[in-house]
């Protein structure tokens, strides 16, 4: 898996733009003459890199639920109880916005069944509900109000549905099911992404359902063909394997489709696939690190003291997007319809954070050239050297992932003045999108990038390095 050719410098590229940041010329660049992701390998689609370029996306869990305190509903509530009194789909959306989030998802209906939307399908919807007197539709709301703040919409249609006398009865569900989603997908414009999960417990006549996921995924494909779709199996998108928001390293966006083939597949390979992918996979599937801002994924008022700390969330970020995965963090509205003033100051107070750090990038301005060809060692190489000496405690990679990714293994090496020893200080396995690495505080005058291991020569890696704050 070695690359062997001589690296050269290829000069800057436009590296995506960081969550809630202006695009800045990213320092240095590798590109080299041998074989080049894409040709004969997997690579994104342009829904698929945009997707990934976004980097942060707000999870929204809310219905019946938000008004039972449970987290999973047994599909015997009354609508009656569904009425946030003070819903504001654009308090959420101002929210993720000035955090620096691109897309949000709502939980258009979860296992309980109930709709937030004014389904023909059923009576468990907002339709059967006081809320806005039984004119209710959240998920106009929620999608106008993504139009509105710029952005993404996404929607997340549980198959699990435990009020529906049909779930069990296979084809009949299927039906059901198909009809929802055709709704959602045609009502409300253009949806960015499809959130399915492989939930399958019983239904109300104690029977399990055999869930049409080609069906299920071609109606997307039909009536929203720019959408990614997410699930273990993607075919898009695949969980990253646990719900803590942290990515597998090494963390590769290919996966052997074989091996997770349907939603809530089992067996000894899934979750190492769903964590780390398959350097030799051939669908390109990258990861989505879900978690929760909260213990729970609903609102419980008894968790209002329990939200994550602004230095925890930043660690989330380090953990999926610092490892080349997506971050979708769970904020769940409270009854009344609005976002908790705790989880709303430490959504602003992590972009505050984030816009600090990438404020202190040292490398801007740096001499750059490749390193010298050394016979004992014949990776590619690249030097850099700062415009002054600087203390640095993060450094950024990033791929150009639109023709696929190749980084296996790299090395960071700093000497902390001119004429200074060489001395190791990152080291790491897959890059891809986004890779962050943390370590002590570092002084640093001159840099060495090396490639260690690739899978086939490495399209242009870009390198940024940050100062403590």
């Amino acid at each position: 898996m070695s690359v062997t050719r001589r690296a050269f410098l290829a000069g800057a590229f436009a590296a995506p733009v960081v969550a809630g940041l202006k695009a800045r010329p990213r320092t240095t660049l590798l590109g080299g003459g041998g074989p080049q992701p894409g040709v004969g390998r997997p690579s994104p689609t342009p829904s698929q890199l945009a997707w990934q370029r976004d980097e942060l996306a707000l999870f929204l869990h809310f219905g019946v639920n938000t008004f039972t305190d449970r987290e999973w509903g047994d599909g015997k509530e009354s609508p009656s109880i569904f009425n946030p009194s003070a819903l504001d789909a654009r308090q959420w959306a101002r929210a993720a916005k000035t955090a620096g989030f691109r897309a949000m998802i709502l939980t258009a209906k979860h296992h309980d069944g109930f709709c937030l939307w004014p389904t023909r399908t059923t009576d468990h919807s907002v339709a059967s509900s006081p809320f806005r007197g039984g004119r209710g539709d959240v998920v106009r709301e929620f999608v106008d109000a993504c139009r509105a703040e710029g952005l993404k919409p996404g929607l997340y249609l549980s198959p699990w549905d435990r009020h529906e006398p049909r779930y069990g009865d296979s084809p009949a569900y299927n039906d059901f099911y198909c009809d929802q989603l055709t709704e959602l997908l045609t009502r409300y414009g253009r949806i960015d992404e499809v959130w399915f999960d492989g939930a399958n417990g019983e239904g109300p006549n104690g029977k399990k359902q055999t869930y049409d996921w080609r069906r299920a995924w071609g109606l997307v494909r039909k009536l929203q063909p720019q959408a990614v779709m997410f699930s273990d199996a993607g075919p898009d998108v695949r969980w990253i394997g646990n719900e803590r928001g942290t990515a597998g390293d090494p963390n590769w966006s290919t996966v052997d489709p074989d091996v997770v083939s349907f939603p809530g597949a089992t067996g000894p390979r899934v979750i190492p696939m769903l964590q780390h992918g398959d350097p030799a996979g051939s669908a390109w599937r990258p990861g989505e690190s879900d978690v929760s801002i909260r213990p729970g994924w609903f609102y419980h008022p008894t968790e209002d003291a329990h939200v994550r700390s602004v230095d925890d969330l930043v660690s989330l970020y380090f953990s999926s997007v610092g490892r080349n995965s997506k971050l979708l963090l769970n904020v769940p509205p409270t009854r009344d319809g609005l976002l908790h003033d705790v989880d709303v100051s430490r959504l602003t107070g992590m972009r505050a954070a984030l816009d600090r750090m990438h404020a202190s990038d040292v490398t801007s301005g740096a001499r750059v050239r490749p390193a010298p060809q050394n016979p004992d060692r014949a990776q590619p190489g690249l030097l850099i050297q700062l415009r002054r000496e600087a203390t640095v405690t993060v450094a950024e990679l990033r791929e150009d992932i639109a023709h696929g990714q190749a980084v296996a293994r790299y090395a960071l090496e700093r000497r902390a003045s001119p004429g200074a020893p060489w001395q190791p200080f990152s080291a790491g396995t897959t890059i891809g999108h986004c890779r962050l690495d943390r370590f002590p505080a570092s002084a640093v005058h001159e840099v060495r990038l090396t490639i260690l291991d690739a899978l086939v020569w490495p399209q242009p890696v870009a390198v940024r390095l940050f100062e403590s704050i």
